[in-house]
């Protein structure tokens, strides 16, 4: 009886609401690296001075990079069909302690995503009303709250994050189809001189452009979500959203970057973005109007993505008590409370106020903090993918280990890279310590097993009240 059931065809209702939970999951999924085009290009044009001629040799660069992580999420969701991503990985190949890595690289994603989309939102506003300029910062503090508040009434629903998306890569479409009638119109500032010679100059620019990569591991955690599917079910999601996102991303990034080099879109003035000048200049004041807006909502989505991700992280690593009695958990209780929608409120309390800290540290400014963006999930790249060769390796699996080695390498050197700057290294210091502050409590819990299932845990939705 119950080998006929799972065989039994699909009823029609059932069949025709697949492809919209399809839908909805996957371009709400795919709002974190579709938003980051908003500063990615612009990051890798200021990495290079202002050399439009390199600019689509970086990006180029920067979607094979993305390539490589995907194929080999490809593998690993395959592994992990009910979520968990890089810490269950990283978990299961080295112990229980080391999924904390990963998970304090994702913390600091979560913050970082939130400032950015924020600050970025900004100045997707500023672009078209210049005024608001001096307002900079405290109107990205305020979409900072807004966000968190928007968080704190519950979950506003994948479809919506799914048609914010959709509305801002058919815009982008419209965009790049009006610049091939228009004649190149040079704006901002170029150079013919990046730094450095070409090879080198490319190598040191991509992996400040690599924002693009940040939310692809999203998939891999986020088919925890989809309880209503079983294992195949949810592996076949995850693989289609990781291959979605990359021709999604790879098309909307590569086709204005070779936009930008084509209009002579350089470096902008200090109240704009390339994006919006893109934008500007390639369409009509209404339709460049919508693009800007499109812009903003989809930023705010993916801000209010890691605004649900994060506290609901803090509530999988609070101390709670399962039906059988065991009590599990390291972090205290109260960051594990809800309120009638289901929402960790103090878990969004502490990301709002961090991710509040930083944006004005960066004087609201999404190219401020580019400069830190990007590492930390690095960090969780490789440690999936490291944890994915050993695997690899154990089951004599040669194809898949030099998939895993290559992916690895690829990511270490674009961690290496990014090093080199700087910068990142405060994002992956803070990482570490928040990896090795959650390893201490875990020591101080007794050790309580399940550690490396905490991220499929926090993607986990609760059934609305009604």
């Amino acid at each position: 009886m119950a080998s006929r059931r799972t065989s039994a065809p699909v009823p029609a209702k059932r069949a025709v609401k697949r492809p919209i939970l399809l839908f909805a999951f996957a371009f709400a999924v795919m709002a974190d690296p579709v938003s980051s085009v908003a500063y990615a290009i612009e990051a890798a044009l200021r990495a290079l001075h202002g050399d439009l001629a390199l600019l689509l040799p970086a990006m180029t660069l920067v979607v094979a990079i993305v390539v490589l992580v995907i194929v080999n999420y490809h593998q690993l969701v395959a592994r992990y069909p009910q979520g968990g991503g890089a810490a269950a990985a990283t978990g299961e190949a080295f112990g229980e302690a080391s999924a904390f890595i990963p998970i304090g690289a994702l913390i600091v994603d979560f913050v970082l995503t939130i400032a950015i989309s924020s600050a970025a939102g900004a100045s997707a506003v500023i672009a078209f009303f210049p005024g608001l300029a001096p307002l900079r910062i405290p109107i990205a503090l305020l979409l900072v709250a807004a966000v968190a508040g928007g968080t704190w009434f519950g979950h506003i629903g994948r479809t919506v994050f799914a048609v914010m998306t959709v509305g801002f890569i058919l815009l982008a479409v419209v965009v790049l189809v009006s610049g091939l009638f228009v004649a190149p119109a040079p704006t901002g500032t170029t150079s013919p001189d990046p730094g450095h010679a070409p090879p080198l100059a490319v190598a040191l620019a991509f992996p400040v452009a690599m924002a693009l990569a940040t939310g692809i591991e999203a998939p891999s955690s986020a088919i925890a979500q989809l309880g209503q599917l079983d294992d195949p079910g949810r592996r076949r999601f995850g693989r289609i959203t990781l291959w979605l996102t990359l021709a999604v991303v790879g098309t909307i990034t590569l086709g204005l970057t070779a936009q930008a080099v084509h209009l002579g879109i350089g470096i902008p003035h200090a109240d704009t973005t390339q994006i919006a000048e893109l934008a500007r200049a390639a369409t009509s004041t209404p339709v460049f109007a919508a693009f800007q807006l499109a812009t903003a909502l989809l930023l705010l989505s993916a801000a209010s993505s890691s605004f649900q991700a994060g506290p609901g992280l803090f509530k999988a690593l609070a101390r709670h008590r399962h039906p059988d009695g065991a009590t599990t958990g390291i972090l205290p209780a109260w960051l594990g409370r809800t309120n009638s929608h289901h929402t960790p409120y103090w878990g969004v309390v502490a990301f709002m106020a961090a991710a509040g800290l930083v944006t004005a540290a960066a004087g609201g400014r999404d190219q401020e903090l580019v400069l830190f963006y990007a590492a930390s999930v690095f960090v969780s790249f490789l440690a999936g993918l490291v944890a994915m060769s050993r695997f690899s390796w154990q089951e004599r699996r040669t194809g898949f280990l030099v998939v895993n080695l290559v992916g690895a390498a690829a990511v270490a050197f674009t961690l290496a890279v990014n090093l080199t700057r700087g910068d990142p290294v405060v994002s992956i210091a803070a990482a570490l310590l928040i990896a090795a502050a959650l390893y201490a409590l875990w020591v101080r819990s007794g050790r309580p097993r399940g550690i490396r299932n905490v991220a499929a845990e926090a993607e986990q939705e609760v059934p609305e009240v009604h």
